[in-house]
């Protein structure tokens, strides 16, 4: 989940977000079966390395995603995941699955010469920051997530089941409008059958409202797009769906299961009080009885990364792990 990963307008706490800045290093990075991934550094070569994971499945990542880190203090490594953003084959779910996610961070690791690091990511980006850091948990120096997504048929069947839709009644009803009423009862194995008909100007069409879906709930003060260039809806849509499709390639429940193989590790989780998208329940699951988890629940605000107090509170928790 997650696609709005730019337009961030707010103030951190101390400031503005850091400046962008440009990439140090772009390469593509060869994972096997046939992927390569984009991958792009910025900040100080030198610094404390951060891992950057994006949301979606498919969302890619964006340069805003570069002001959350001090570039005189922070190595920040940004990578576009299989299939989506500037990776290819755009758009492949083809050995596409949590598992190639967690070994492509350990490839990409090697090859940049990374050891320890911090993981930054959300929606998405925090359940892969979470099974990665349950595979790996000797590589972490911290984690720092957002928009709490544990990748659980409950969390599913809240967006996709009709759950969130008694909220958003006029947005649901877009939503299923393209879907004969007779396969409204499973949305994500209708629009399933759509997205991967095997012609991409249907694939498009039924790319537009699952990406409108999730953008109307993302924030609390940020229009849903109408529109976005059909080439990334495409990528986005397919990948999603075909993990959602899968459970997220995740036991139900396995991340909670598993949290104590991680809790050694510090952790902030910024999650939005109103977030509509990954509700707050969770995040709060996560948290509880990890004595290393800072949950900071984030008023008046939803799931957006671009949200002005959500990116304020991860700049802070950015900022704060500078003394650490």
């Amino acid at each position: 989940m997650d696609r709005l990963a730019g337009q961030i307008g707010g103030t951190a706490s101390h400031g503005r977000l850091h400046p962008m800045g440009e990439p140090f290093d772009r390469r593509i990075i060869e994972v096997g079966d046939g992927h390569q991934i984009h991958v792009e550094q910025s900040g100080n070569p030198d610094g404390v390395p951060v891992i950057v994971l994006h949301g979606g499945p498919g969302g890619g990542c964006s340069p805003y995603m570069r002001r959350f880190f001090d570039p005189a203090h922070y190595r920040a490594i940004l990578f576009d995941q299989r299939g989506c953003g500037r990776s290819r084959p755009h758009a492949s779910v083809e050995a596409n699955t949590t598992a190639h996610l967690v070994a492509d961070i350990e490839i990409l690791r090697h090859q940049l010469g990374v050891g320890r690091a911090i993981l930054f990511g959300g929606s998405w980006g925090a359940t892969l920051a979470l099974t990665y850091a349950q595979t790996h948990p000797e590589v972490p120096m911290a984690l720092v997530l957002r928009g709490i997504f544990l990748g659980s048929r409950a969390e599913l069947d809240w967006f996709y089941g009709g759950g969130a839709a008694r909220f958003f009644p006029d947005r649901w009803a877009e939503f299923q409008a393209p879907i004969p009423e007779a396969e409204r009862g499973d949305m994500i194995a209708a629009y399933h059958r759509r997205l991967f008909g095997g012609e991409q100007g249907q694939e498009m069409r039924y790319a537009l409202p699952w990406l409108i879906w999730e953008n109307a709930l993302a924030g609390l003060e940020i229009a849903a797009a109408g529109h976005a260039p059909p080439a990334y809806a495409r990528a986005f849509a397919r990948l999603e769906n075909h993990y959602f499709a899968n459970n997220c390639f995740l036991e139900d429940g396995q991340l909670l299961r598993d949290r104590h193989r991680i809790e050694h590790i510090p952790a902030v989780i910024v999650q939005g009080r109103y977030d509509m998208v990954c509700p707050p329940g969770s995040a709060w699951q996560l948290a509880a009885g990890w004595d290393k988890a800072d949950l900071r629940l984030v008023p008046a605000s939803g799931h957006a990364l671009s949200e002005p107090r959500i990116a304020t509170e991860l700049v802070r928790a950015m900022d704060g792990l500078r003394a650490s």
